[in-house]
């Protein structure tokens, strides 16, 4: 972990707990996750115990203790999207990027993780790739992930 860019990231906020929440966003943008060592000293900056940091970093869906790719992969599994092939979007991303979800591709390009709603129920089944939208990728899977890699 870069302890510079912790630093920087720290100094600015003043040191009171109703900041843990902005600067735990802006580690995990970041350092693309929450590295333990960066929790520990944001307690210690805010002084707060360390368990304070800890639970409201484990009570968000979006905060990551392992590092995510440079380009998430979310995919949507809500009903309108679960009822036009969500499930074999997913498998296909797997087999594409042999990779299963909550996982990250060896080179650090990608992440796979399930969504409950991207709020795009007319694009059924869809996905996104950092903020991009897919929608009924459908055959063209491989061709949306080939162009993302060289982006």
């Amino acid at each position: 972990m870069d302890r510079d860019a912790l630093g920087a990231i720290l100094e600015v906020y003043d040191r009171e707990e109703r900041f843990l929440l902005p600067i735990l966003q802006d580690i995990q943008e970041r350092f693309r996750h929450l590295p333990r060592e960066a929790l520990t000293e944001t307690a210690r900056y805010l002084a707060v115990p360390e368990s304070r940091v800890f639970a409201v970093a484990t009570f968000y869906k979006a905060f990551s203790f392992t590092p995510k790719g440079r380009k998430p992969i979310k995919v949507c599994m809500g009903t309108a999207c679960h009822l036009r092939g969500a499930s074999t979007l997913l498998e296909e991303l797997e087999r594409e990027l042999d990779l299963s979800v909550g996982k990250t591709t060896s080179d650090g390009q990608f992440s796979l993780e399930t969504v409950n709603c991207l709020g795009a129920c007319a694009l059924a089944p869809v996905f996104t790739v950092e903020d991009r939208v897919y929608g009924k990728a459908e055959g063209r899977l491989a061709e949306i992930l080939e162009r993302e890699r060289k982006s």
